[in-house]
């Protein structure tokens, strides 16, 4: 076994484990913008949202004497349901008004939304950060040791992650294909008023994709949370989402999990193999970004995205 290949297999499947952090986030944006065609900039922050309800619910259950275990259950359960609320007000004081919209006028909308929901969110749960621990392990692993010398080194949430991601992905794939809300979240998304005029309740549609965008941005803000600790720096993370929804397509939910392996191993890669060696590192802050750019000259639909014909 040539001795390269360990170390190389490590830097790849930590950056693949990495990415699917990623496209977690990003399947909040593609949820979104199936069901209305326009761009969620609050995505970002209905994750740090999500992940202050948790967290917050958990401290003060326990300090009026719950056991871990059923706080832990308790504050899931009340963090989806305020996620479910959020989507109530955000379609009865936000997208009802503005059915028929430009799209544009929506992702200005969402602008406002992002706004509101961090002063919310500062205003209720307050601005320090605080430590999540809801039992996923966070030790690091060495798995193949019997192959490559010394294993391959693997961090078990990430290992966690992955196995929520797919599942995510598997649940919301049947969810859209399978279903007949999730057909009609598709028809809403192609042409508004064609969807209101064969019986489609857009306004309900909306309630229940903001809804389960909601609940996914929950998984993911515990994710990153029990990872790098709730604090306002994780709605940065939505930037990292763009590069996933450009590759993958804005309008594919596996494209989502692809586009993100695709940025973390190859942000992983390319600062390992290019960046410490001849750039004294840093290629991994923009290397997500750049490929993006490529695939925008070259591809702007994504890899899985709908290609856009326009007949006149």
């Amino acid at each position: 076994m040539p001795e390269f290949l360990g170390p190389f297999l490590e830097v790849l499947i930590g950056g693949l484990l990495a990415g699917i952090l990623y496209s977690l986030v990003a399947l909040g944006f593609v949820l979104i913008f199936k069901a209305s065609g326009v761009f969620n900039f609050a995505q970002g922050a209905m994750v740090l949202f999500a992940a202050l309800a948790l967290v917050r619910s958990i401290e003060v259950l326990q300090s009026w004497g719950v056991n871990a275990g059923l706080a832990i259950v308790i504050g899931f359960l009340f963090s989806g349901a305020l996620m479910v609320a959020l989507a109530f007000a955000v379609e009865r004081m936000v997208l009802r008004p503005l059915v028929n919209q430009e799209g544009i006028i929506l992702f200005m909308a969402t602008i406002g939304i992002t706004f509101f929901i961090d002063g919310f969110g500062q205003q209720i749960f307050g601005s320090d950060a605080y430590q999540l621990d809801i039992g996923i392990p966070k030790e690091s692993i060495f798995l193949l040791e019997g192959v490559f010398e010394g294993g391959i080194l693997v961090n078990e949430l990430d290992l966690w992650a992955g196995a929520t991601a797919g599942l995510l992905v598997l649940g919301l794939a049947l969810f859209f294909q399978k279903t007949r809300i999730g057909r009609a979240l598709r028809a809403v998304a192609d042409d508004h008023q064609a969807a209101q005029s064969v019986g489609i309740p857009l306004n309900h549609i909306w309630v229940i994709v903001w809804a389960v965008a909601g609940i996914v941005a929950l998984v993911a803000g515990t994710i990153w949370g029990s990872k790098l600790g709730v604090q306002f720096s994780i709605a940065q993370i939505a930037l990292k989402a763009l590069p996933v929804l450009i590759l993958g397509g804005f309008t594919s939910v596996p494209g989502a999990i692809i586009g993100g392996l695709i940025i973390g191993a190859g942000e992983k890669l390319a600062e390992v193999y290019i960046g410490l060696p001849y750039f004294d590192g840093g290629i991994e802050n923009w290397f997500a970004y750049m490929l993006a750019l490529v695939f925008l000259l070259i591809r702007p639909q994504g890899l899985f995205g709908e290609r856009i014909i326009e007949r006149i």
